[in-house]
């Protein structure tokens, strides 16, 4: 039997909606291929980096003094690479994932460990979330493994390190540690999102009793004090109410419940995603897409973001990319075109923003990301979340720095997927795509234009359907075919078009990229006075900001001009004429008309790239009315 037949996902027609193309499929180009290229370039070929990550569980005892995380970066990265292969099929980069996986194997101990922690140490801190990350990265790479033998050798280890946990863990039964009882951190809150790897692990083996361990995690409820995913059943708390309301791990447990829900059907795991993922939205995410503008906690995100009194760290770019594969686990499962919509502003701002493509230094190193994302009146570069020392080295690492790329290659990966009639459009990215229905182009500036080009080239006779997002953001999107302006059907968020389609038929997308006004009033009339009277301009997808660094006088009130919502612009927008190595700044200019005169803005991104020269930027503009 092929191996690697068995080592895919199981199969999920019964509970998606949208599935991933073969990888290899698409060949795309624009801001978030150059951020997949960067972030590759920087990091993931880099034999020494994957070494001394390896080398933490050589040396078996790294995070026992300071109960670390150091434990979590092999697995992280292992995850991104997989997830950047399945966009670019690079054999370097295979090569890189291969070797890796095989030095890992040997890093296990005769228990069946693959630990930073000493066994005296085990079950505290944040060992339980580590060993999490080192399955994930393995489970990924066996969706991309090419020889049986190794594929075999993942599998047993898995096997091996998932038999160990449910020796020794479980809940409310004697002898064993109730899983929230495996971490002093964040009542347990991490240890807890065991839970994806463990299904992961069902999926592939269909041994029950990882069915069961999977259950007792849940019967456990996330947390010591409180159980999250009750509570999320009944959909009545916020995450910022919850007794813990660390973003990224609490999240982290959801994609866990997702794939619970795919392995038994229960549709009390699918409300759970479902009405936590919509809590989430109201009353945290922000007009940048991430989360947490106090650190990287829940806290009412929504109607904090345009307050002043805060001034720390905010909006962590793990929580930013968890989000993102948090609303694609709900895109594939439901179809529903709004977690697109999520994703997309989370991609092309908060995300993109956080790559360093100048390649600014902290503390004399040089990371691929940057950590956190401001909003009001503050500079990129103030820290690197999850900072550890590598054990053996005088180099430092980061948890964001190592979850960044899951994030520039889940964008691209998802941008076009096949469903039961069909091909749909997620993303609308310039490039090639193959499919089984047809070869597609892709022309298109967009998000930075209006405008998308689609050539059909189908491989077969007879109908079948070409689904095309129509963000929420858009008042009026037009679709034409072969340039006769068509009538779609809409259905969750997807224009719908069913034709036999003949060689070269072209579809056209044009978007209404009008700029909204998004005022601080309107989502908070109780704020305090110098946070309600702040405003956001978003154009298309993007968030426009003013940044220092392109003499913009921060503390002096605007008054925008405006009509029925959305400001008015002097001039068209404007893209460079000529790229530069590196991703250009800006990607998009935009002059807006205030009562002064013209006020000549960028897209978020682009601000603040500088980090050295401490120029501030601001997404939220203080309003002179």
């Amino acid at each position: 039997m092929n191996y690697t037949s068995l080592s895919k996902p199981a199969d999920e027609k019964s509970s998606d909606s949208l599935f991933a193309l073969p990888s290899g499929s698409a060949v795309f180009e624009g801001p978030m291929i150059e951020a997949l290229d960067f972030v590759e370039n920087k990091s993931l070929l880099d034999p020494k980096l994957w070494a001394l990550f390896i080398e933490q569980f050589r040396l078996g005892d790294v995070d026992v003094t300071d109960y670390g995380w150091r434990g979590e970066y092999w697995g992280k990265m292992v995850r991104g690479a997989c997830i950047t292969y399945g966009c670019n099929r690079d054999a370097k980069l295979y090569r890189q994932l291969e070797a890796t996986v095989r030095d890992i194997l040997t890093a296990e101990d005769p228990f069946g460990r693959i630990s930073t922690y000493t066994i005296p140490a085990e079950f505290h801190g944040w060992d339980v979330w580590c060993r999490k990350y080192v399955m994930l990265g393995l489970e990924y790479f066996l969706e991309i493994c090419a020889d049986n033998n190794l594929a075999y050798m993942v599998l047993a280890s898995l096997k091996r390190q998932a038999d160990y946990l449910i020796a020794k863990t479980g809940c409310r039964e004697v002898g064993k540690i109730d899983v929230t009882y495996t971490s002093e951190w964040w009542e347990g809150l991490n240890a807890s999102s065991i839970l994806e790897p463990v299904v992961r692990l069902y999926k592939l083996t269909s041994d029950e009793k990882y069915l069961e361990y999977a259950r007792k995690i849940v019967a456990c409820g996330g947390m010591r004090s409180f159980d999250m995913f009750k509570a999320a059943l009944e959909g009545k708390t916020a995450p910022y109410e919850m007794p813990v309301t660390k973003a990224y791990e609490m999240m982290s447990n959801f994609e866990g419940i997702i794939e619970l829900y795919r392995v038994t059907g229960n549709e009390d795991y699918k409300t759970m995603a479902l009405n936590f993922a919509e809590l989430v939205q109201q009353t945290d995410i922000t007009v940048i897409g991430s989360a947490g503008t106090t650190h990287e906690l829940f806290d009412h995100s929504a109607v904090r973001q345009f307050d002043p009194s805060f001034t720390g760290i905010m909006q962590e770019t793990c929580v930013t990319v968890t989000w993102m594969k948090f609303c694609l686990q709900l895109l594939r499962l439901t179809g529903d075109a709004k977690y697109a919509d999520r994703i997309e502003i989370s991609a092309y701002n908060a995300l993109l923003g956080a790559v360093n493509f100048k390649e600014n230094p902290f503390e004399g190193e040089v990371f691929a990301f940057d950590s956190y994302s401001p909003l009001l009146n503050s500079v990129r570069g103030l820290g690197v979340g999850g900072y550890k020392t590598l054990g053996g080295s005088s180099k430092h690492w980061g948890c964001c720095v190592a979850i960044g790329s899951a994030g520039t290659g889940l964008f691209p990966a998802y941008a076009v997927m096949k469903n039961s009639r069909g091909i749909t459009f997620n993303f609308y990215i310039g490039g090639r795509v193959k499919t089984d229905f047809a070869d597609l182009e892709i022309k298109t500036s967009y998000p930075y234009g209006d405008t998308a080009d689609i050539t059909v080239d189908p491989k077969t006779g007879g109908t079948f359907g070409i689904f095309l997002r129509i963000p929420s953001w858009s008042r009026l999107t037009e679709v034409s075919v072969n340039g006769s302006k068509t009538v779609c059907e809409v259905e969750n968020g997807y224009a719908s078009i069913l034709r036999n389609w003949q060689k070269w038929d072209k579809i056209t997308v044009k978007f209404d990229m009008g700029t909204r006004v998004v005022r601080a009033a309107d989502i908070d009339p109780d704020a305090a006075a110098n946070a309600k009277n702040h405003f956001a301009l978003i154009k298309g997808p993007l968030v426009l900001a003013r940044d220092e660094a392109m003499g913009h006088d921060l503390e002096t009130p605007v008054n925008i001009v405006e009509k029925e919502g959305y400001a008015e612009e002097a001039l068209p927008a404007s893209t460079p004429k000529k790229e530069p190595a590196n991703a250009p700044f800006p990607r998009l200019t935009v002059s807006v008309l205030t009562e002064s005169g013209p006020m000549e803005m960028c897209d978020y991104a682009s601000c603040g790239q500088d980090w050295r020269n401490g120029k501030k930027m601001t997404a939220w503009i203080i309003s002179g009315e």
